[in-house]
This record gives C-alpha cells, structure tokens and sequence, in this order.
C-alpha cells in the first residue's frame, strides 16, 4: 500500500496545495514553521480520520476560511482507492471512500495503517496513563474492526454509571436495580476490551524488546508490562467491592480506563530515570513494534511518518534506524527535516533513492 498523492484545500497554513508522491522515501525540507508538519498531519487524517497533535477539527482550518479538505489517491492492493475528508465550522465532519460516505468513521480505521514518530510522542512516556492507553488502543483499532466500537460502547456505559453516582450524591437515593444495569453493561464491554489488550501485549512485547536492543546494541535492561486491574480481580467483583468509594468520589474508581503500561529501565521508571535518549530510543521502539505488528495483521506495510526525527536522534540511533530502512523493512516514508544537506547525506550513505520538496510558507516543490 502506498499513497500516490494529496490535495489540501484551507488546511492550516495551506491555501491549496496537490504534491505526487514516490513509493520509497519522501522528504520534506523547509524551515521551522514552513508546514512540513502539518502535511505529515493531513496523511494522517487520511488514514486515521483525525489529526495527530489535535483533536479538534476546526481548528485545523486554515484562518479566515469555513472549512478545509483534504483528498489523496491510495494504491491498495493494487487498487485506486480515493479517499477524501472534509471539515465545515458547525457540521459534521465527511468522509467519503471512492465517493461514497461512512455510516461511521470507524469502519475506516485499520485499512490505511500508518505509524507517526514525532517529537510530540515524548507525552506517551512523561503524560498520564491515557496517553499510553491511547497508544495501545490505536494499535489494537488498526487490526480489530470490533475493538473500536467496544471502547465507543464501554465509554458510553462509563459515562452513564458516574451520572447516576453524581445523582445518586445529590439525592441520597438511587435505584439498585438501575446501578446493576450499568455494572452489567460496563463488565461486558470491559472484559472484552480487557482480553483484547492482554493478546495484544503478549504478542507486542517481544516486538518491542526486540527492536529495543537492536537500536541500543543489548546495552540496557528495559522492560514494558501491561498493569490491569483486572490482572487479579474480575470486574464484577472490583465494582461491587468499590461502590462506597465509588459513591463518595462520584465516578468509577475501577476498570479498563484506568489500565496502565509500566516503562521501566533497569527495574526503575523510565520517566524519571531514564536519560533523553533512553527514552528516545524507548519510543521508537515502542513505534517500530507497532509497525511490525500492523504489518504482520494486515499483511502489508504500513506508512511510516518520521517528524523531525534527524534532528532529534544521535548519531548511533540515527544509523540503526536507517539500517533498517536500508534492508527494505519499511514500505512508503516520509519524513521532515530543515536540512536538506542531512537528508541527502543520510540517504545517500545507505544507497536508498530519496523524493526531496521543499516547503515554503504553504507551498510545496520538487527540490
């Protein structure tokens, strides 16, 4: 699969842009501020059906303007597949796949899989534990039709019960009957997103060591685990035993929306303890895995969207990461960068053919 070329109408700081792109490596050079990012953003709205920094629609229209578009043309098994996404201020938002619209946006998830490395994915590490759920619940969405659907339905049924706990402190009364409607709801969503994320880590994790030590030479000990309370209560039971609590605080204290991912270097947290670069690497390899796994569901290479990565990694990491590109690991890439020297020079060194444009203030040539 690869993605033959884009078309950005009002798109931040685009005003009208159309770029072809080729199947291997695309580069994008241009100063800080120029837009290459924000055409990273827009493949990624094409893929995933939102952007990848902001979730908010709107305020990806480019200023001045009521709405923005964005189209490219996919060659998916050896199939034009066009697919287009339009915003308007105070309408929902269209996608259309070879002109016909979605009944629902998650039908489109998994069938254009893409993994982004960015400078921003240092929040999956130092955030909270939503960021490393929404890691792991984007992966799992891009390889299970039904996994997106459920977490829409466990968050609905969420909503729900910590509405009736709010009332129930307004009230001092509440209907039993009621409480256990939503506990029974909530355990059945729950449980299946429970044994999804579980088959999902046993088989991500050694992925992730995997490329960890290649890009680190086996020099660190790291490990990822995935911490559920689930692990050692059934959920029906965690409710029951958690409802006073529950009660006084005026939410759901237990479940899957409070699953964690543990980062640890040498048996200590990775946030804290972890340099910048043990850290950076933690990341990419967390990413990589991620590619592999997609790859290996799917059955084709995903797009890998690499954001301003040269400037951020050193030299040794830089190198293990092109090594791999130069063995033919990835599929399409594309990447940013505001040295167009760097980009040549790093491309050249592993003999692969890169597409370079140069982005300026919105508009986008073949360097």
């Amino acid at each position: 699969m690869w993605l033959k070329n884009i078309t950005l109408l009002n798109f931040k700081n685009y005003t009208d842009a159309n770029v072809s792109f080729s199947k291997t490596v695309n580069a994008f050079v241009g100063d800080n501020g120029a837009g290459k990012t924000n055409l990273l953003d827009a493949i990624h709205y094409l893929c995933l059906c939102k952007g990848y920094f902001n979730p908010i629609d709107t305020q990806q229209i480019k200023t001045g303007h009521d709405l923005f578009m964005i189209q490219g043309d996919f060659d998916r098994e050896e199939k034009n597949e066009k697919i287009t996404c339009g915003v308007k201020r105070n309408q929902k938002k269209q996608f259309k796949r070879n002109k016909k619209e979605y009944d629902k946006l998650a039908n489109h998830i998994g069938l254009f899989p893409l993994v982004m490395i960015s400078p921003y994915d240092t929040n999956i590490i130092m955030e909270g534990s939503e960021e490393r759920r929404r890691f792991m619940d984007n992966v799992i969405s891009q390889t299970d039709t039904h996994y997106l659907d459920e977490l829409i339905l466990y968050n609905r049924h969420l909503l729900n019960r910590n509405a009736l706990l709010k009332q129930i402190a307004i009230t001092r009364s509440y209907d039993p009957t009621l409480l256990e409607i939503y506990n029974e709801q909530l355990v059945a969503s729950g449980v299946k997103i429970y044994a999804k994320r579980q088959q999902f880590m046993i088989e991500f994790i050694p992925l992730f060591d995997k490329y960890y030590q290649f890009l680190t030479s086996d020099k660190e000990q790291v490990s990822l685990q995935y911490q559920s309370q689930l692990n050692d209560t059934a959920f029906e039971q965690l409710l029951l035993q958690s409802i006073e609590k529950d009660k006084i605080l005026e939410r759901t204290t237990t479940g899957i929306h409070k699953d964690e991912l543990i980062f640890t270097i040498s048996d200590m947290a990775l946030k804290k303890f972890g340099s910048q670069g043990q850290q950076k690497s933690f990341l990419i390899a967390l990413k990589l895995a991620q590619y592999a796994y997609l790859q290996k569901y799917k059955g084709f290479k995903p797009l890998l969207l690499l954001d301003d990565i040269f400037d951020k990694l050193d030299d040794s990491r830089m190198h293990k990461l092109m090594e791999m590109v130069s063995h033919h690991d990835f599929g399409q890439i594309f990447i940013t960068d505001t040295g167009k020297e760097r980009v040549m020079a790093v491309f050249n060194k592993i003999d692969v053919p890169v597409t370079l444009f140069e982005v300026t203030n919105g508009a986008i040539n073949h360097a």
